[in-house]
């Protein structure tokens, strides 16, 4: 069975950066794309970043720029660096393989079964 442990996550203020990470076991990161996501208060699960098998990556427009995501694959580690916080960035940050991510019946990804995430939060 898939296992993640998060890290990284806290309190920041407006403008400030984190780093959070994904430490997974029972699957192997370089095997798939990996994905970040979050959801906050209120709002519907969302993929935030996405690196390809062969390290092409991809954002959303409410983080490009500001977010960098890696993977170690000797650690079989996920990273997304997060720079410029914004209030609207609070959320819990799970990672997911994309073969791991369920959909609703409107193609909203659904931030399940991925551990306990890590929550990020951001005060203006």
């Amino acid at each position: 069975d898939m296992r993640l442990v998060y890290s990284g996550g806290g309190s920041v203020q407006a403008g400030g950066s984190l780093r959070v990470s994904c430490t997974i076991s029972g699957f192997t990161v370089d095997d798939s794309d990996m994905g970040w996501y979050r959801q906050g208060p209120g709002h519907e699960c969302e993929l935030v970043s996405k690196i390809g098998k062969y390290g092409n990556t991809d954002y959303a427009d409410t983080v490009k720029g500001r977010f960098t995501i890696s993977r170690d694959s000797a650690a079989n580690t996920m990273y997304l660096q997060m720079n410029s916080l914004k209030p609207e960035d609070t959320a819990v940050y799970y990672c997911a393989p994309d073969t791991e991510v369920d959909y609703d019946e409107l193609g909203q990804p659904q931030c399940v079964g991925w551990g306990q995430g890590t929550q990020v939060t951001v005060s203006s």
